[in-house]
């Protein structure tokens, strides 16, 4: 008979239970660096993609996309649904700031197997801008860069374990719960209301609004002893949360706000593959 972990309204599924983070932790303390020749390459190809396919027709991949955005909607809402429950009984038992501070939730059972399949989902997720090339769709800046400075980050935070991630990513697999699913609505031909892109555009601006706002946090109690992490590890998070944000801002007065003769039907309104 399972019984309920202290810190979780859910109880451990088998492969949860069985899954042992420190080897992971191990592996990833060892190797986090190869996120960062991998992020350079994913960057390269992505513009070799763009030049090798400029004077080439566009494909038509609508059968594919709708598989991959089904399959990371699907994780995407798996994660949610067992990070949530995690992170809102600790802050109920808790207080908010254990819910930044504490590192278990690199540790703890459910929670710690989504941390890694959390971290290692963000180089599958790349392959979102391979569709974007192939289909010859206008490729923003704010979706390669986002694309790349996640896996490296991520990576490097996990082998860290930095105080505030089980913050980022509950949020960011809660935000994939819906992107994903819109997207795959979209590749199935469904028409979704304009007003569907504005919400999820806003929910992904918030997103970043709180990350800034986890890592000042960080930053001012470390000091204190129990909120472990690094002046770098902050800096570069504070830097990619703030990057994210004006971004996204930029993005969404472009799109929604600003007037603009082209009609904001069919792909031009679609957000774009971005988190």
């Amino acid at each position: 008979m399972m019984v309920l972990h202290k810190d979780t309204f859910v109880p451990p599924m088998e492969f949860e239970r069985l899954f042992d983070h420190r080897e992971t932790l191990m592996w990833m303390q060892q190797n986090w660096w190869l996120s960062i020749p991998f992020g350079v390459l994913y960057v390269a190809l992505v513009f070799f993609g763009v030049y090798y396919r400029r004077q080439r027709p566009q494909m038509d991949l609508r059968v594919w996309l709708f598989l991959w955005s089904l399959m990371l909607a699907v994780f995407s809402i798996a994660g949610a649904l067992r990070t949530v429950p995690y992170m809102f009984h600790v802050l109920l038992s808790g207080g908010f700031r254990r819910s930044v501070c504490d590192q278990r939730f690199y540790t703890d059972p459910v929670s710690s197997f989504w941390a890694y399949a959390f971290v290692l989902s963000k180089a599958p997720e790349l392959g979102d801008t391979a569709f974007n090339v192939l289909r010859k769709k206008k490729l923003l800046f704010l979706h390669w860069f986002h694309h790349m400075t996640t896996l490296i980050y991520s990576w490097y935070g996990y082998k860290e374990m930095v105080a505030g991630g089980g913050w980022f990513m509950t949020m960011n697999f809660t935000i994939h719960a819906f992107m994903y699913s819109y997207y795959t609505l979209r590749a199935a031909g469904v028409r979704v209301p304009r007003a569907v892109n504005v919400v999820i555009t806003s929910l992904q601006i918030a997103q970043m609004v709180m990350g800034l706002f986890v890592c000042v946090l960080v930053y001012n109690w470390m000091p204190q002893g129990d909120c472990p992490s690094s002046v770098s590890s902050v800096a570069w998070g504070g830097f990619m949360y703030l990057s994210y944000l004006l971004l996204f801002v930029h993005f969404f007065y472009k799109t929604y706000i600003r007037p603009t003769n082209v009609s904001h039907s069919g792909e031009t309104a679609k957000i774009e593959k971005i988190e």
